[in-house]
């Protein structure tokens, strides 16, 4: 029987990089400037009126604000005030005489037993 040698064991080349082993790229962030950019121009787009239409409606509601103000000068706090003080006046009616009658005849109580 012949006797074979068997064959060397290839080497491979630790400094050759594998084709398939690899990261992309990570996609750089878009500058501030470019984003905001963007930003504008994809706001600029959006809009159904123009900036000027925008600002004279403004204008306008402010206008209004002012003469409803200047004219009937009831803010918020005046509204709720009329709107609790019924609320307020049915619940001391129904309370305060109670509680007054209890803590008097605490302090009757405790006035006499102090003799």
């Amino acid at each position: 029987m012949p006797d074979f040698e068997p064959e060397p064991e290839p080497v491979f080349e630790a400094s050759k990089p594998d084709p398939f082993d690899f990261e992309p790229e990570p996609v750089p962030a878009p500058k501030v400037s470019e984003r905001i950019r963007a930003a504008v121009e994809e706001e600029a787009t959006e809009r159904l009126v123009s900036s000027r239409t925008v600002e004279s409606v403004g204008q306008n509601f402010q206008l209004l604000a002012q003469t409803v103000l200047s004219q009937n000068a009831r803010t918020l706090e005046d509204l709720v005030q009329e709107m609790l003080r019924p609320m307020l006046k049915s619940w001391l009616d129904d309370n305060l005489p109670l509680m007054v009658e209890r803590l008097v005849r605490v302090e009757i109580e405790r006035v006499a037993r102090g003799r």
